[in-house]
């Protein structure tokens, strides 16, 4: 992994992230060859899997002959967990786990090496958004709980030099405290909550744009649309708070970051990190510039690799060079989770559609969306709202808002704000929940 600093910014840029296509992709089928001879010695998932599979791992050259070998599931790492480790037990440093959001949440260990390499991803990411050592960072998400995200940034920053805040997540007052003190030039939040940080600003004669904040790494909640215009929340956001905000998309498997540069149009590949694949429902390579499914393998990983693993994330790829100098491959923002897809009415829809939608109505404190089956066995949506007073007018305007944009209306609900939020927010849960799925598993194949 070698980078040069940038002198005059003091950013750490991989020198592949700039090399031609073809110098990329020979780094990565480099990279790939060891990774297939390392799990062929050292996995036991992927040892059974060559053998049943009569896969010759030499024949594994180039990158588009990937798909002579089977993918990874969730499904996978759900039944056979221990048979991905690599390495024994005791070079284990650091135990996670998945969130569990569609599905029993997956065990992973990381070895020291695996750490190294989780604080190079995020140094690496961090300066994407243009974060130097000069700057301190506060962190508005939970470092514990096993969750992989919140010691990835930790450990970012602490390679990049820069200074960290661990505030974690919620308190607004906490956060104002902090901010005001410490003076962070750069938050990791989720958007959502910047609304709740401006609320709770104007309410006690904070000037937030007076802060000493001029950017925000964003987590957990879609940005951009798909051709990178500000989504709505991001619009809510920007007109109250002059600062710069970053989309991000990562995930444990990966244990590797897509991080938006300064013209924010995708987050970037780091090619030295994963091989990244986009197919479609016959795990066939998508035309480019479709939307596909995302399936990764991961690079430089010790303790638990993954090889073909399908993400269950809905995305489409960018190849077009950034302005920034970097040519990778860029991804847009996430269109939805494969598993999350809704049938309604003869539409397909996604939730992040939705979410767009529902953030259009400041009277919409906060909201959770539901999918269920009804009695003839399709899709039923109901949406519960937290709002302060409801009206057959606002009623309408949500239905017709839906109408014009979805072609569908869902089933609306209205409940107490303070019900909306322990639903976001149900015991040990470490990031808000938008999206509750009672279907049966056969009804999301």
């Amino acid at each position: 992994m070698v980078y040069k600093k940038n002198k005059k910014e003091n950013l750490m840029i991989p020198e592949i992230e700039k090399k031609s296509i073809k110098e990329i992709e020979q780094l990565q089928e480099q990279k790939l060859q060891e990774l297939l001879s390392y799990i062929a010695t050292k996995s036991p998932f992927y040892k059974k899997m060559f053998s049943e599979n009569s896969i010759d791992i030499s024949t594994i050259q180039k990158l588009e002959d990937l798909t002579k070998i089977p993918v990874t599931t969730k499904d996978d790492l759900q039944q056979h967990n221990d048979a991905f480790f690599c390495v024994k037990k005791s070079k284990i440093i650091d135990y996670v786990t998945t969130s569990g959001t569609t599905g029993k949440p997956v065990f992973f260990g990381l070895t020291d090496k695996d750490l190294d390499r989780l604080a190079y991803n995020e140094a690496i990411s961090f300066t994407c958004s243009k974060v130097t050592s000069k700057d301190i960072i506060q962190l508005m998400t939970t470092i514990d709980r096993r969750f992989m995200a919140g010691l990835a940034y930790f450990l970012g920053a602490r390679k990049l030099s820069a200074g960290i805040i661990r505030v974690g997540s919620g308190i607004p007052e906490l956060q104002w405290d902090s901010i005001l003190k410490f003076k962070p030039t750069y938050l990791i939040a989720v958007p959502s909550f910047l609304l709740k940080l401006i609320e709770f600003a104007e309410k006690n004669n904070i000037n937030q744009n007076e802060s000493s904040v001029k950017g925000v790494i964003c987590i957990g909640e879609p940005l951009k649309n798909q051709d990178f215009s500000m989504n709505v929340l991001s619009k809510k956001i920007k007109e109250n708070w002059d600062i710069e905000l970053y989309s991000t998309y990562a995930s444990t498997e990966m244990g590797t970051t897509f991080a938006e540069c300064e013209h924010q149009i995708g987050g970037h590949h780091h090619p030295e990190l994963i091989i990244t694949e986009i197919l479609d429902d016959n795990n066939q390579p998508v035309k480019n510039g479709d939307e596909g499914e995302l399936v990764v393998t991961t690079l430089g990983i010790e303790g638990m690799p993954l090889l073909r693993f399908k993400t269950g994330d809905i995305v489409k790829a960018h190849h077009e060079t950034c302005e920034c100098g970097r040519n990778t491959m860029r991804l847009g923002p996430v269109v939805g989770r494969k598993k999350q897809m809704i049938k309604y009415k003869g539409t397909t829809i996604y939730p992040p559609a939705m979410y767009n939608l529902l953030n259009d109505f400041l009277e919409i404190k906060n909201y959770i969306i539901e999918i269920d089956e009804n009695e003839i066995g399709t899709d039923k949506i109901t949406i519960k709202l937290g709002v302060k007073e409801t009206s057959d007018e606002l009623i309408t305007n949500i239905k017709d808002h839906f109408r014009a944009k979805l072609r569908v209306a869902p089933d609306l609900e209205f409940v107490s704000i303070a019900e909306i939020s322990k639903l976001q927010f149900p015991k040990m849960s470490r990031k808000p929940m938008l999206f509750i799925d009672k279907r049966k598993p056969y009804v999301r194949k």
